[in-house]
């Protein structure tokens, strides 16, 4: 079998098929949460092209903190409504952004960093967590990533125990 990084895939519906799938078995054989999003993130990195960061932030006493992740050591706690995670936390709303540096309020974890993509995890209607992709490219992300990564938000909000999350 070939390595994920090797895989080519025709289109970006063929891409985020085939994450849908792959993600939903490790969510299976996964023994908590934590070993879940691990690979999960694992995932996102071997599968995406272009990325320097990608990862997730989950809510605990009304903050995102640092969840599992690939890429460089990160901004431990964010705000809600601050930059692109607290933003997307807080309006419940996927943030596509371009250009990260036009971005009023963007936190610069890395200053490698030019474009992001932050898709809220919803839970009982309430942020539970965000997935957060970073690039070094501007206008790396679109609307088909936008949308293949809000099908993953939802497969995680229904497959992971969101109560043994937020009880951590």
């Amino acid at each position: 079998m070939k390595p994920l990084e090797a895989i080519e895939f025709q289109t970006k519906k063929q891409l985020y098929d085939f994450m849908a799938v792959r993600l939903k078995a490790y969510l299976e054989e996964a023994p908590d949460w934590c070993a879940a999003l691990g690979n999960a993130s694992a995932l996102f990195n071997a599968l995406l092209k272009d990325l320097n960061w990608a990862g997730f932030y989950l809510m605990k006493q009304e903050m995102l903190v640092l969840g599992p992740f690939q890429g460089k050591p990160a901004c431990v706690q964010i705000e809600l409504g601050k930059g692109v995670c607290g933003t997307a936390a807080l309006k419940k709303d996927t943030q596509l952004v371009a250009d990260v540096h036009a971005f009023e309020g963007h936190i610069a974890c890395d200053s490698a960093s030019n474009s992001e993509l932050v898709v809220p995890i919803l839970y009982e209607n309430e942020t539970v967590g965000v997935i957060d992709l970073d690039s070094p490219l501007y206008e790396r992300f679109d609307e088909e990533d936008a949308r293949g990564f809000e099908r993953i938000a939802q497969i995680l909000s229904e497959k992971i125990d969101w109560q043994a999350v937020l009880n951590r």
